[in-house]
């Protein structure tokens, strides 16, 4: 029944994502750098320079779209779609409401506007973001040691799974997707859990129940009742 509803969301967030809107935000980067809208169309760096500087923007910026998701009460009733799942896998890092969808895109178009990013920026950041975004959400276990390495440039499984901890300090922890450098930057990083990965329980604490987490519930969530 997991894997159902699982399967339920990421069709639709597949769909919404990956049909409706594949070439949107390149497209509009097309347009901005011909209208010179944005910082870096009008900074004149070179080429390389330009598209470095727009990943970097970018994964900044949706390390921030995370952080507000999850204090932001309105948001964060579209992001417990990601974090009600019981498991931790590869399918939860394509586990979002279509709404949130909606919204990152409308974000990632605006940070096309205001700062002029290169399309060849957007394409690269969104195959990095889906990349690594199952990557941090595999249950791969890497050894400790070259975890401990690793995770001082990316975000690690073993590092983004704290971030899916029932405990709320926990999960108010790690929110990079791609560079592990913001959550050390901006003090939101967190080595370990508490209890450790084997004794740490994911998902949130108002939703263990099989009839709370239907696919037809997950969806209807975040415009029906509050939870914390």
């Amino acid at each position: 029944m997991r894997w159902f509803n699982n399967l339920g969301i990421v069709t639709i967030s597949t769909l919404t994502v990956r049909i409706l809107f594949p070439l949107m935000p390149v497209g509009f980067a097309l347009i901005a750098s011909e209208k010179g809208w944005g910082l870096l169309n009008n900074l004149h760096l070179p080429f390389w320079l330009a598209v470095l500087a727009g990943v970097l923007i970018f994964d900044f910026f949706i390390y921030l779209q995370h952080v507000v998701f999850h204090f932001m009460p309105t948001l964060w009733r579209l992001h417990m779609i990601h974090h009600c799942d019981l498991d931790f896998d590869l399918t939860t890092g394509i586990r979002f409401h279509p709404v949130e969808i909606v919204l990152s895109m409308i974000i990632k178009l605006g940070i096309v506007y205001l700062f002029g990013t290169q399309a060849l920026s957007v394409l690269v950041f969104e195959i990095i973001l889906n990349s690594t975004s199952m990557f941090s959400h595999s249950n791969l276990k890497l050894p400790l040691a070259f975890d401990r390495i690793l995770r001082l440039f990316i975000v690690t499984p073993d590092m983004h799974r704290v971030h899916h901890s029932v405990i709320i300090r926990e999960r108010n922890s790690n929110f990079g997707f791609n560079l592990s450098c913001w959550d050390r930057l901006f003090g939101t990083y967190r080595d370990q859990p508490e209890k450790g990965h084997e004794g740490m329980v994911i998902g949130l604490a108002n939703f263990r129940a099989a009839e709370k987490l239907g696919l037809l519930r997950l969806l209807a969530m975040p415009f029906t009742s509050w939870h914390p």
